[in-house]
């Protein structure tokens, strides 16, 4: 694969693992850098990029060779379907100006991670090209002044982009009386706000009970929902079928602190398909082994999107289920426990593959994000986990 064709979704910062040591039934103590294990039979072919906490973003080899730098930290940064832009290849996007958040009227309470606040916000999202150049750029609607954009971007097939952002809002229902109110906008090629989102405004959609709506309006977080990932599904076979929830452009987005992935229509703006906030506890032992397998409890979920057309396990959802602590009240997690990849039939609502630490012959607490990651399925049928 031609490294300017290469499409993305890698949500993580921070140093991207391509192999992992063996472990026996303890925590490792030595960490290696750069590539561990490369088995050229196995593994797919591609370049790689990823954001680091470094404040740039990398384009990588297979053999952790350095191909292209870029001095912006994305989140995520990606490269662009050339097929989305006009057959133009190697354009990426990610936040072009960061600035200290108190240069933002209100910004106090959000953050990346939950619980802490941001220092820099994203006044100014765009799209770069390979040389450099600034093709397109948002600041935000006039009434903000910042993009705010975080998490999450995609670009539509109608060349407009779909950006999550978020408003400071005051809202009396809540204890803390100002909210982080997580937004979609689709933005035009001129700048201009062609449809918009707002989180709140469908919060009884979620799935809350009555109870769990009390602990939301509690809580002391005003980033009560923490979305973190929201795209458009793209073109897939439920659709064709003519189940109509999964039109290719309806969005699918994960909440984090809700413990909540949901699709809403592109038309109403309402939800028409829903996994969580509540749902079965986690199967454990030779039950969690066991698949096809009703799915159960995620928690702090990320990167939740449909495998696209032409992969294997497309139509699926593929999600990295952190398993960190979150939920109204935070869901119970296994003691030893730890992260999960799961691919799931969104009409079935069954887990049909996964991989936790085991499959890899070791403890399942060594593979652990309690924020963050990501997963993505290759051509060749793996998936590449970060």
């Amino acid at each position: 694969m031609n490294a300017h064709d290469l499409r993305l979704r890698l949500l993580a910062v921070g140093a991207f693992v391509v192999g992992w040591p063996a472990v026996v039934n303890a925590a490792p103590t030595v960490y290696p850098r750069g590539v561990t294990i490369h088995d050229g039979d196995a593994a797919y072919p591609t370049d790689v990029m990823f954001s680091a906490a470094d404040g740039n973003s990398y384009l990588i080899d297979m053999d952790g060779k350095v191909l292209k730098t870029w001095p912006h930290k994305g989140e995520p940064a990606k490269i662009v379907d050339p097929a989305l832009i006009g057959g133009r290849k190697g354009v990426v996007g990610f936040p072009l100006d960061l600035v200290d958040s108190d240069a933002i009227p209100g910004l106090d309470g959000v953050g990346l991670v939950p619980g802490q606040a941001t220092k820099k916000v994203d006044k100014t999202f765009g799209l770069v090209t390979w040389d450099g150049k600034v093709l397109w750029q948002w600041s935000g609607p006039a009434s903000v002044g910042a993009a705010l954009q975080h998490h999450d971007w995609d670009r539509l097939p109608n060349g407009n982009m779909l950006i999550l952002s978020y408003v400071m809002r005051d809202n009396k229902a809540f204890s803390t009386g100002k909210i982080v109110d997580d937004m979609l906008y689709e933005v035009d090629q001129d700048g201009k706000v062609v449809w918009s989102w707002s989180a709140t405004d469908h919060l009884r959609e979620f799935g809350f009970t009555a109870d769990q709506l009390k602990l939301v309006h509690a809580s002391t977080s005003p980033d009560y929902l923490h979305v973190n990932a929201a795209v458009a599904l793209g073109p897939n076979h439920w659709e064709k079928a003519g189940d109509k929830r999964f039109a290719a452009d309806n969005i699918i987005f994960s909440s984090r602190n809700a413990n909540l992935i949901a699709i809403i229509s592109r038309e109403t703006g309402h939800v028409v398909w829903r996994m969580g906030p509540n749902l079965p506890p986690q199967a454990q032992g030779r039950t969690a082994a066991k698949l096809p397998r009703p799915v159960d409890q995620t928690s702090g979920q990320h990167d939740v999107h449909m495998i696209p057309d032409g992969l294997p396990g497309a139509g699926n959802l593929l999600v990295f289920d952190n398993e960190g602590e979150a939920g109204y009240p935070p869901v119970p997690r296994p003691l030893l426990g730890g992260s999960r990849i799961l691919e799931i039939d969104p009409v079935a609502d069954t887990v049909v593959w996964q991989y936790v630490g085991s499959m890899s012959d070791r403890p399942n607490w060594t593979f652990f994000s309690p924020f963050i990651s990501s997963a993505q399925r290759l051509p060749n049928g793996n998936t590449l986990i970060d």
